[in-house]
């Protein structure tokens, strides 16, 4: 049997990956100049976190999700043979029956009560222990069940990030830290969906968290400036361009530049409001559109307007714009939001059709398209969840955050190197030294010397067997070292080392105390 990585997932290579940690490493680098500190997630929750933070109704909950039971609870029900064990079976789950970590039930009452009467009077003398011990199993086989059924958990590996930083907020008592809460997460996360390109069924996120008391939209417009900050750090050229009524972009349509796009989607006042008279213009036109938007038109009519399918543009286009339904309190707090957008000389399109398909969204919602990705251009989206923290059980918070598609921001950047001539993929990490010993002599030397040069921050490389001198530089060539150092009988004899820059075949002798200052001062 040839195994291969399952459909939808894929194996990070070292060329590609020294591109990743780049990318990650930026993204600390710029987080942290903002105060962000790193917070690092269970790869799986409660699947009832997804259920109420995301939405029962959306797709990732009820299409994609990767869910599993697991059997938290009680341990397995021993044999009545084990009468010790059995009897200490029962007081857990009677004990778990009183905290309520099994659901009151009258049959499940008697069943438990009539075991810990048996329990109490043992075997009857007339029947015997094997008439016993058959009655107790079969009252505990109905007991174990239902215990089974009701300790077990179902579990998700996590669709998004967002749900889990509000649950570790909560859990760890974070509203009780000095001023705004600010974290940033890296990893991959988890989706049921159909596999194309930039997109996985496990994908990659980075994303940034600010959990507090305000709603200022001072705070909206930082955390979007330094979301455009690390891509201009990670190398994507942003578009410049500024306001505008509509970002007059249709669906599908691609910019040669990191485009940032906003939009307001209200409250939980006038939010509604705007979706009921939403609704009632899709029902009128509920026949020109397909079966996922005829769907959404009851559940999430916000998702139609995400709709890339060119027949239904034409209804889209007519549809009432939330921004002209906006209550006073949302319209003044976009009007700032861009303001402050503006004050920081952050380029950005309004697009009124944008909004986030998750439930918890509210007001600012933001999106960044990238060039090299096709139609599904999207690379980043964000934007202000007050109320969340509230749903999951925490005290009123406001907060607002993004998640970066790490795999395509990378597909992204491999395309713009294409297009500059660099190659989509990087090539393996250089190697600054490989050590080409020759004699038995030679070799503890070698050791010592990589072990100093590692040491002072260089990569080395040192053949584990001997190697001869051209077959050895010809692999230091092949593995892109800048240097290759040359040590044989003689060299140690000599004390001096030949240290040879393969780039142009420049070489010099070099002593163990010489050979630091040399390899820096030939990288220069």
């Amino acid at each position: 049997m040839k195994f291969q990585a399952i459909k939808g997932v894929r194996d990070i290579l070292p060329a590609e990956s020294a591109l990743w940690n780049r990318v990650e490493q930026t993204a600390r680098e710029v987080f942290a100049t903002y105060g962000y500190g790193e917070i690092r997630l269970p790869i799986f929750e409660q699947t009832d976190l997804f259920a109420r933070s995301v939405g029962e109704e959306s797709d990732i909950v009820s299409k994609e999700m990767y869910s599993f039971k697991t059997e938290d609870g009680l341990p397995e029900r021993p044999s009545i043979q084990d009468l010790a064990g059995f009897t200490d079976w029962v007081k857990k789950v009677d004990i778990a029956y009183e905290r309520g970590e099994i659901q009151k039930d009258e049959y499940f009452e008697k069943q438990l009560s009539e075991i810990k009467y048996f329990l109490q009077q043992g075997p009857d003398p007339g029947l015997g222990w094997e008439v016993y011990r058959r009655v107790m199993n079969g009252l505990a086989f109905g007991l174990d069940d239902t215990v089974r059924s009701q300790t077990a958990k179902l579990l998700s590996l996590r669709p998004e990030a967002t749900a889990s930083v509000c649950r570790a907020y909560i859990e760890h008592g974070m509203h009780t830290l000095p001023g705004n809460v600010k974290l940033y997460y890296i990893g991959p996360m988890f989706r049921r969906e159909r596999p194309q390109k930039g997109r996985y069924r496990q994908f990659y996120q980075i994303g940034a968290e600010v959990l507090g008391q305000s709603d200022a939209p001072a705070i909206d417009a930082e955390v979007i400036e330094m979301l455009m900050a690390f891509f201009e750090r990670a190398g994507l050229r942003s578009a410049a361009l500024q306001g505008g009524k509509d970002a007059g972009l249709k669906p599908g349509a691609t910019t040669d530049e990191t485009t940032l796009y906003i939009n307001s989607i209200g409250c939980k006042e006038c939010r509604p409001k705007y979706v009921e008279k939403l609704r009632a213009a899709l029902v009128e036109h509920i026949n020109e559109l397909k079966a996922d938007s005829q769907r959404r038109v009851e559940t999430n009519p916000l998702r139609v307007l995400d709709s890339k399918l060119p027949e239904e543009q034409a209804v889209i286009e007519k549809l009432p714009r939330i921004t002209e339904h906006l209550c006073d309190a949302c319209r003044e707090h976009y009007g700032e939001v861009k303001k402050q957008l503006e004050l920081r000389g952050v380029a950005y399109q309004e697009n009124w059709r944008l909004v986030r398909g998750l439930d918890y969204y509210m007001r600012t919602t933001f999106e960044i398209t990238a060039p090299g990705l096709g139609a599904q251009n999207a690379v980043c989206g964000g934007g202000r969840y007050d109320g969340l923290v509230e749903l999951l059980g925490g005290p009123a918070t406001k907060g607002i955050g993004f998640a970066i598609g790490t795999d395509r921001l990378i597909l992204s950047l491999q395309e713009a190197a294409k297009q500059q001539g660099a190659g989509g993929t990087p090539a393996l990490q250089e190697l600054d030294v490989f050590i080409a010993w020759m004699g038995a002599v030679a070799q503890p030397e070698a050791v010592k010397i990589a072990r100093t040069l590692r040491e002072a921050g260089f990569s080395v490389e040192v053949p584990a067997e001997e190697m001869k001198f051209k077959k050895s530089i010809g692999l230091a060539d092949k593995l892109g070292a800048r240097f290759a150092l040359i040590i044989g009988e003689n060299e140690i004899a000599e004390g001096k080392y030949a240290l040879k820059r393969l780039s142009d075949g420049v070489q010099e002798k070099v002593s163990a105390d010489e050979l630091i200052a040399a390899v820096r001062r030939s990288n220069e």
